[in-house]
């Protein structure tokens, strides 16, 4: 239950301000179908978030316990100096400006989200509780929390939240996971 808690909320809130989060809106104001694009976002983000799972899972078994703490803790460090710098709106993949909402926001999202902070996020969660399907439903429910209400709310949300402080309470999350990783007692 921790991995779970713990990945929802940290993606939850790392989100924030991301470009998919700016893709969500971009979508929902083109398409103005809600639905097909929260579902597209589902079923990309789980797709996306299993593969990194399953990479953070098989980097933990492979390196071990000391390394993959040095690792993990440095990961999670760096992620903190990633989510204080403010993404900016693209125009997502050319193919998805030809599709249909569902199609569009599944291939945007998936394509979009590789190499982003919340798959390296992913990887390195899923390493460090080893629960993969955990690790991957509260960080593909942190993406829903977070995504859902621009998709149905955006306007709104946008023009109240600041996203100074978010990136900032998220920064702070990643450090005390990164000190929290390298505080971890070394392995006999």
């Amino acid at each position: 239950m921790e991995a779970f808690l713990v990945s929802t909320g940290l993606v939850a809130i790392a989100e924030i301000g991301d470009k998919t989060q700016l893709l969500a809106l971009v979508l929902a104001a083109r398409y103005r179908k809600p639905w097909p694009i929260v579902l597209g976002i589902l079923c990309a983000t789980l797709a996306n978030h299993a593969l990194a799972a399953w990479i953070g899972a098989m980097v933990a078994a492979w390196v071990g316990a000391d390394a993959m703490r040095w690792i993990l803790g440095g990961t999670f460090i760096v992620m903190a100096g990633w989510c204080l710098i403010p993404d900016k709106p693209d125009d997502g993949p050319q193919a998805a400006k030809q599709a249909g909402a569902f199609l569009a926001t599944l291939v945007a999202f998936f394509i979009v989200e590789i190499g982003d902070k919340t798959q390296i996020a992913t990887v390195a969660l899923a390493a460090r509780f080893n629960a993969l399907v955990s690790v991957t439903a509260g960080t593909t429910a942190g993406m829903m929390l977070a995504n859902v209400p621009v998709v149905l709310f955006g306007d709104a949300i946008a023009r109240r939240l600041p996203l100074r402080i978010v990136r900032a309470v998220a920064a702070a999350l990643f450090v005390a996971l990164g000190l929290a990783a390298l505080a971890m007692p070394s392995a006999p």
